[in-house]
């Protein structure tokens, strides 16, 4: 009597954990759902320029753009659009020898990224390292509780948290700026190349040139449940233009 008492009082509590892990689990999955639901972008950038005013006869600039990235992305469209947002600002869109500024301008990466990778990316600033296509962000976490009824509600919730996935994706970009000078600048370069495993060479080159030199990156981020590449491309390169369009 006794032994299937203590057998019934087993099979409860089984139940009541694997329900438990289940509500648990399930529980975190749309927290996550609902605090993620609408897609947020954001855009940062490393350093501050700031440009003395011109003339309009100086609104001049010259755009590069180029991609390093191993996303395949429309330079060629990019470019085009923010040709035509320095246009809407009253800027002319000249070649090299014409242009009193130059807008140099190189996408390092695009991809899954986790936020504290991006915020990294960001605090190394212009030339730093870049943590491209990393894990995506948090995803909804599976809970586990004791004795085997836990074990069979995690497994549960495994499969409804492998539905609900808080997703980041982040493009980084290093711009450099340049405005003509009409006085000569006077520059020196520093450089150390690595040969092998334990020598390196030291170069150092000086001169004058008419450009001063301005540097920044710009980290935009986008995320949202089960985001993907497709839905979170445009609006990273819409920021990405909005920026850009904003240093001058």
């Amino acid at each position: 009597m006794q032994s299937a008492l203590r057998q019934q009082l087993r099979v409860v509590t089984f139940s009541l954990a694997a329900v438990g892990a289940v509500a648990l689990s399930g529980c975190a999955a749309t927290q996550v759902a609902l605090e993620h639901k609408n897609l947020d972008v954001q855009t940062k950038m490393s350093n501050t320029i700031f440009l003395n005013p011109v003339s309009p006869s100086e609104q001049t600039v010259y755009v590069q753009f180029k991609n390093t990235s191993d996303k395949a992305l429309d330079v060629t469209a990019l470019q085009q659009e923010i040709n035509a947002s320095l246009t809407n600002q009253g800027y002319r869109i000249v070649p090299y020898n014409q242009a009193h500024y130059m807008l140099q301008v190189n996408v390092l990466s695009v991809g899954k990224m986790s936020p504290s990778a991006a915020q990294q990316s960001l605090t190394n600033g212009y030339g730093g390292a870049a943590f491209g296509a990393l894990a995506g962000g948090a995803i909804g976490q599976s809970w586990q509780g004791a004795g085997a009824g836990a074990l069979v509600g995690g497994a549960i919730g495994l499969v409804a948290d492998s539905l609900v996935k808080n997703v980041t994706y982040a493009m980084i970009t290093d711009v450099q700026l340049a405005e003509r000078s009409k006085q000569a600048v006077s520059q020196q370069t520093n450089s150390d190349l690595q040969q092998g495993t334990s020598t390196t060479t030291s170069q150092q080159i000086s001169g004058t040139s008419h450009w001063l030199y301005y540097r920044t990156r710009i980290v935009s981020t986008a995320n949202k449940v089960n985001l993907d590449f497709k839905e979170a491309l445009p609006p990273l390169q819409g920021q990405l233009v909005h920026s850009l369009s904003g240093i001058l």
